[in-house]
């Protein structure tokens, strides 16, 4: 059985109606392509890690990316889920000595990510605010201002992101109690 985002919704608890009415929203989101939207969509769901959500989501996506763009998403996503823990820690750790050495990180689908570089940049984004990494937060928001995206498409993002964990996570949660 495929699951839309509208049934996913539904599977939310009556506590969480406000994730309900957010989640239902973002195929409104002004501003972006549909590949930016849904590329955005995806990459957050596989950064959220829950499989109903990552399931839901991807069968929704896809039928508005490309087989490329779905590819770009997954990366954005796998690439962030390494970057973000590393640069993270570069950030946070008191020793700075750290951030002077190189990462020796294979990162190559950066420099050529199979779609738009800036659609690959507006997942790396919201990725890395799922994961909390300021240095990657600030990298790729610097980027796509630097391209001409607006703040407002900037802040649609990491909105989008948003919702899509919380979706996640409550979900998730409810699985949990109710084994």
């Amino acid at each position: 059985m495929t699951m839309s985002l509208d049934h996913l919704a539904e599977l939310l608890p009556d506590y969480a109606k406000d994730l309900r009415l957010n989640l239902t929203s973002i195929p409104t989101t002004a501003g972006f392509t549909p590949q930016q939207l849904w590329g955005t969509v995806l990459s957050a769901a596989f950064a959220s890690r829950n499989p109903v959500v990552l399931r839901a989501l991807a069968v929704e996506a896809s039928q508005y990316l490309s087989p490329e763009a779905v590819q770009g998403a997954k990366a954005a996503a796998a690439i962030m889920s390494m970057n973000n823990i590393y640069y993270r820690f570069v950030h946070l750790v008191s020793n700075k000595d750290y951030g002077q050495l190189p990462a020796k990180l294979r990162m190559s689908i950066l420099a050529n990510p199979g779609v738009d570089k800036i659609d690959f940049e507006l997942w790396s984004l919201g990725v890395s605010a799922i994961n909390g990494c300021g240095m990657c937060i600030d990298a790729h928001e610097k980027k796509a201002l630097s391209e001409g995206v607006g703040t407002e498409q900037v802040q649609n993002v990491v909105r989008i992101a948003s919702i899509i964990h919380a979706v996640a996570v409550t979900l998730g949660a409810e699985q949990d109690l109710a084994a």
